[in-house]
């Protein structure tokens, strides 16, 4: 089993934050670049949770997704081509008193089989700069998307 865990402090809100993390429409790829939009179903949703399957490169999984504590994001592998056991990400967000929003991603890879036992060896030995530029993208992407919104509003 693989964990790893990405801090970044960003000028999002965390409401911001969660609005995207819980954005399953069209253009999700542009945000979650490991989240192919021909492969994102969304099975049920309600106000502060989601089934979820996405994925991409060979991978996906099943997600059941948990939003109850608006300053944190719990999601939890259901099913996948290559992970079980603990296998998820959590994103929590802490308001900062300057305005921006530290970010603390958890990323758990257990491999349910050799191909997911493989990847979660392989990101023991690359995944804080392969999973961690993708993280950073993210929180780019999330920054970039507020911006451009809250210049719409203006």
């Amino acid at each position: 089993m693989t964990t790893l865990h990405f801090t970044k402090t960003t000028t999002a809100t965390p409401e911001q934050l969660l609005a995207a993390l819980t954005d399953f429409g069209p253009g999700r790829s542009e945000v979650f670049p490991n989240s192919h939009d021909d492969q994102l179903q969304v099975h049920d949703r309600g106000t502060d949770y989601a089934d979820v399957t996405e994925g991409g490169g060979g991978a996906w999984e099943r997600l059941h997704y948990d939003w109850s504590d608006p300053r944190r994001v719990v999601m939890t592998t259901t099913d996948s081509n290559a992970w079980g056991g603990k296998s998820g990400h959590i994103y929590s967000f802490t308001p900062l008193p300057d305005g921006r929003t530290r970010v603390d991603a958890t990323v758990v890879r257990d491999g349910k089989n050799v191909k997911g036992k493989f990847f979660a060896i392989l990101f023991k030995i690359v995944g804080r700069k392969v999973l961690g530029g993708a993280f950073q993208e993210t929180v780019r992407a999330i920054e970039a998307r507020s911006d451009e919104r809250s210049t719409q509003t203006a």
